[in-house]
């Protein structure tokens, strides 16, 4: 999936394309105010005071309609720069871009653009006239909060999308129709996954299914991390609030933590594993033979999310990240980064997720620790890159506030990327909080702390696993495995029950459809849950012993021996094919 914002070319035809509705929209709704029409991945949007009017979905082609009369008009866009002065006279009647006017800086060049009747407040660039937006589909409507704030007025936001070429456009529209069949909240309904109720916005509930998929996800990732040598902690999820200022989030995060009192005295529940991790490190005393010290935890965070941003398992309000705190020598940075890299290179290929890396370098403002040591890491991570022969995309002051990281981003089964992975290193928690090891020579010296997620959290992952795989999980994951269908419950039960006894001795999970409902029914029941294997269970399969089953997704009908089929189903598992 390309990156709109990222592509100049595209991103100059979609701002330019967010004026073009600007400008419909003035003409169908006179009273109409603007406030901003950014660029975005998906395309463009913008948001809009209309006063006591309402834009519907069904009003958007009304306003292609309008877009597509003034492209074909062929007005050209002129760009003029503004004082101060000036521009609060030229927008004096729209509150919103005042505001945005009166927040620039002293420097800041002020500028417009025009277009025929319609003259709007933007920095730019633009394409060079209105004929050149012909490609665009208007995508949907819904409301907005000015400056994100739910104390504020709330606009409408209309959403769309620019291409050069009636192919593109179209090719993107077809994208964006197939995620929408992948859509993870659906699917998370039908198979009976997760669910999300009015009494804990942002807060899931797993179901029975939903809690099967879990924990498969987690008993791969504690097996995998056994192998790799990982010790397992489990910590509080509430601490004192000393402990989050000696670590710093108090300072940088307090506006994303939940707070309590307890016993007068102000506790936070954790917003990362990290403090809670240092705490146990700081239980035994540590030599530098101890080092790779790698700690692993599923652990789970509270962290505050705006209403508005709740969207599924992606954005929520508490989450399982499935954390490691590596404790290591200087010397061993290089060395144990690169293990990390084909570790997390091992742990996507078993979910056929193609990556790519990027290295987040000190932010510009929020940032704790010495210039020095934020160089020295971010030189350590870019040879560890190379040394483990992986390509790698500089980010510059996206860094967490406490140490560089490389973030890997993940590509799914139809080209969307998601940030998942990370590795964060860290000198400066291990000063603050006073961790020291004795080293070779019997001195006391400092370590140094990796943080490391390869999923990101359990939650999220579940959610790109679901979309990466459109509900139709491999054998290994999939919260029912096989599911058995008697053609009559009075000749095929008793077999179909025998059956249902003998996979679950042989660990698959199974269940066994015995409902009087009619077979055609029952069968594409089992295609809308996405169950693997379907068993038809009749006479040949009683008369022979035999066990008849269809793949998901296939018409085809495929009879062996029970013995047969156990190994099929079994070695699926075990392979996680």
């Amino acid at each position: 999936m390309i990156d709109i914002k990222e592509n100049e070319e595209l991103n100059i035809l979609n701002h330019s394309c967010a004026h073009l509705l600007a400008q419909a929209v003035k003409h169908l709704y006179p009273n109409a105010l603007f406030w901003v029409g950014p660029v975005i991945k998906e395309g463009f949007y913008y948001d809009i005071d209309l006063g006591d009017e309402v834009i519907k979905e069904e009003d958007l082609e009304k306003i292609e309609k309008e877009m597509k009369k003034i492209s074909k008009d062929g007005k050209r866009i002129y760009r003029e720069e503004l004082s101060r002065s000036e521009a609060l006279e030229r927008f004096k009647d729209n509150p919103y871009k005042i505001d945005l006017i009166n927040n620039m800086d002293d420097d800041t060049v002020i500028s417009c653009y025009t277009q025929g009747d319609f003259t709007d407040l933007c920095r730019g660039p633009h394409v060079d006239s209105v004929k050149l937006l012909k490609h665009f589909k208007l995508l949907k409507v819904s409301g907005a909060y000015f400056k994100g704030d739910s104390k504020n007025k709330m606009l409408q936001r209309i959403y769309g999308v620019c291409f050069q070429n009636e192919e593109d456009l179209n090719n993107y529209l077809n994208f964006l129709e197939e995620a929408k069949k992948r859509d993870h909240k659906k699917i998370g309904r039908d198979l009976d996954l997760f669910m999300f109720s009015e009494y804990g916005p942002g807060f899931p509930f797993w179901l029975p299914n939903g809690m099967v998929l879990r924990r498969q996800l987690e008993d791969f990732w504690y097996e995998e991390h056994t192998k790799e040598g990982y010790q397992f902690i489990k910590t509080p999820i509430m601490l004192n609030r000393d402990l989050w200022e000696l670590s710093g989030h108090w300072k940088n995060y307090k506006e994303n933590m939940y707070t309590s009192n307890i016993d007068d005295k102000e506790f936070a529940i954790k917003p990362m594993n990290c403090p809670g991790g240092i705490l146990v490190y700081k239980n035994y005393l540590h030599s530098y033979k101890d080092f790779p010290l790698r700690i692993g935890e599923l652990g789970l965070v509270h962290r505050h999310e705006a209403s508005g941003a709740l969207n599924g398992l992606f954005r929520v309000r508490n989450f399982t990240q499935d954390d490691a705190h590596i404790f290591i020598t200087e010397d061993q940075i290089e060395e144990e980064i690169v293990r990390l890299i084909g570790f997390i290179d091992r742990m996507y290929k078993v979910f056929n997720l193609d990556y790519k890396i990027e290295l987040s370098t000190r932010p510009l403002d929020k940032f704790i620790g010495d210039i020095k040591v934020w160089d020295m890491a971010e030189d350590a991570l870019q040879k560890a890159c190379r040394k483990a022969g992986k390509d790698y995309k500089v980010n510059p002051g996206d860094g967490a506030f406490y140490g560089p990281k490389l973030d890997f981003h993940v590509t799914d089964a139809i080209g969307r990327v998601w940030q998942c992975g990370t590795i964060q290193l860290d000198f400066n928690l291990p000063e603050r909080f006073d961790l020291t090891y004795v080293g070779s020579d019997g001195n006391k010296r400092r370590p140094v702390m990796l943080h490391r997620v390869i999923f990101g959290s359990i939650e999220r992952f579940i959610g790109i696993l679901t979309e990466h795989y459109a509900g139709n999980f491999p054998v290994w994951l999939a919260p029912i495995q096989v599911n058995i269908i008697p053609v009559n419950n009075e000749y095929h039960l008793d077999y179909a029950k025998s059956l249902y006894d003998l996979l679950v001795k042989n660990n698959i999970r199974v269940n066994l459809d015995d409902r009087g409902e009619k077979l055609s029914y029952k069968m594409r029941e089992s295609q809308v849950k996405k169950i693997p294997y379907t068993l038809i269970i009749g006479d040949k399969e009683k008369d022979g012993d035999l066990i008849s089953y269809r793949i998901h997704g296939d018409s085809d009908t495929v009879s062996v021996n029970k013995d047969d089929f156990i190994k099929l189903i079994s070695d699926k598992i075990i392979n996680k094919d």
